[in-house]
């Protein structure tokens, strides 16, 4: 069946401008002058704004092992909600993906319970303990890359062994950056909110001295190496320096580190994700990296928990936060609309940056391409409320924050997937 969509603004070639498009068999068919198709379905997106389904290359959907938490069936959803099309799964799970087998495990959970694109990191290391590589060639075929996030691989050699094993099989290491003997027990950033509430902080040096480490080992390596989640000032220029010198890396914030900064916090476990949120100073070196490009890719690191691993405080709660579903409101709301960053920026970080580092095509909305994209209506107001998301994990940093705009509708694949349960 033909859908002919109309009216809407439309983003392509770097800006927004109002074109209609059809869809048929799952694909861009015409992008332009649409008047001489037979329609059978006419959508208008009069007053929406219309992007490529968005790409979050972290995510944490908690299944196999840990479903009380999040499963893929409801990971996905909020995936949809908040305009996504694809995402890369962490693999902080039970088992671990380590070998072909552990991750064809996760793999039929997704054949059977996805609505949109998701496909699992492999891990470094076996069960991600940073002692033996895993199986990293067998699972080649299936994973987006390889990762031991929740973790970072603390000796060296074994981290150069698994760059070079990634570079034979032309694949990303994507790092989570941590040397633990400096985090030392740390729970916020090691600034005035750990001090004003006498909470153990986490030194920014314990995520750039490992990022240090790891540009060397990419210098020398040539692999395709990928930073998790940067929070520091210091990440960045380190970075900034290292792709100046040809160093093939790439990197990921979050919309919380862009948008927030140690004195909006509250001793609640709603704040309380790894890294911390940091200082102000670090919040702008973040921003101005993500403006020049030295950050690549806007990614939630969705992180979900239940009610009561969230409700203990700082000290006592686990870290990780809800955030797919007001990523790009909260982005749109906060820098976009206020002048701090481009739209075309923020729709590279979400779109071509991470599809074209990880492999992926279909991140224009042009004929013969795939119809994944995502509807966005700038004039819906409202406010973030943890009860009212999709994900099983409720504990938001955004809570109560105006968000000026929401996705109205995802389609994948020619599919809507969100609003649900609607038919084509």
């Amino acid at each position: 069946m033909r859908t002919v969509y109309t009216g809407g603004q439309v983003f392509r070639n770097g800006r927004l401008e109002t074109v209609d498009f059809s869809v048929l068999n799952g694909m861009f068919e015409r992008v332009g002058d649409v008047s001489d198709l037979k329609d059978d379905r006419i959508v208008s997106l009069s007053g929406y704004m219309v992007f490529p389904g968005f790409a979050d290359v972290h995510v944490h959907f908690r299944e196999p092992g840990f479903s009380y938490k999040e499963t893929i069936f409801t990971g996905s959803r909020a995936a949809a909600k908040g305009g996504y099309t694809l995402v890369g799964t962490m693999p902080n799970l039970n088992p671990a993906p380590d070998t072909k087998e552990h991750v064809n495990e996760q793999l039929k959970i997704i054949g059977r319970d996805a609505g949109i694109q998701v496909v699992p990191y492999g891990t470094i290391t076996m069960e991600r303990k940073g002692k033996t590589l895993s199986d990293m060639a067998g699972m080649k075929e299936l994973v987006i890359g390889f990762s031991d996030d929740g973790s970072g691989v603390d000796d060296e050699e074994m981290m150069r062994s698994a760059m070079l094993t990634a570079k034979a099989l032309d694949k990303v290491i994507a790092a989570h950056c941590e040397v633990m003997a400096l985090v030392n027990g740390g729970v916020c950033h090691a600034g005035e909110f750990a001090k004003s509430n006498s909470l153990p902080g986490i030194s920014s040096e314990s995520e750039w001295k490992m990022i240090e480490r790891d540009l060397r080992l990419a210098k020398e390596t040539g692999a395709k190496y990928h930073v998790c989640h940067i929070s520091t000032k210091e990440s960045v220029n380190l970075i900034r320096k290292a792709k100046a010198e040809g160093v093939n890396v790439t990197c990921e914030t979050g919309p919380h580190y862009l948008i927030m900064n140690d004195s909006m916090l509250k001793n609640e476990g709603r704040y309380k994700m790894n890294p911390p949120i940091r200082s102000e100073e670090d919040r702008k070196a973040l921003v101005e990296g993500f403006i020049d490009g030295t950050i690549d890719i806007l990614a939630t690191d969705h992180a979900p928990h239940s009610e009561e691993e969230k409700s203990k405080g700082f000290m006592g709660s686990a870290m990780g936060v809800t955030g797919i579903e007001t990523a790009f409101s909260m982005m749109m709301t906060h820098l976009v609309e206020k002048g701090i960053v481009p739209l075309e920026r923020l729709i590279d970080s979400l779109t071509k940056a991470p599809k074209t580092r990880f492999g992926f095509s279909g991140f224009k909305i042009r004929e013969g391409e795939s119809a994944d994209f995502t509807v966005f209506d700038p004039s819906k107001k409202g406010v973030v409320r943890g009860s009212e998301l999709v994900s099983m994990g409720h504990a938001t940093p955004f809570e109560g924050f105006e968000k000026h705009g929401d996705i109205v509708l995802t389609v994948y694949q020619g599919n809507t997937v969100y609003p649900y349960n609607v038919e084509e």
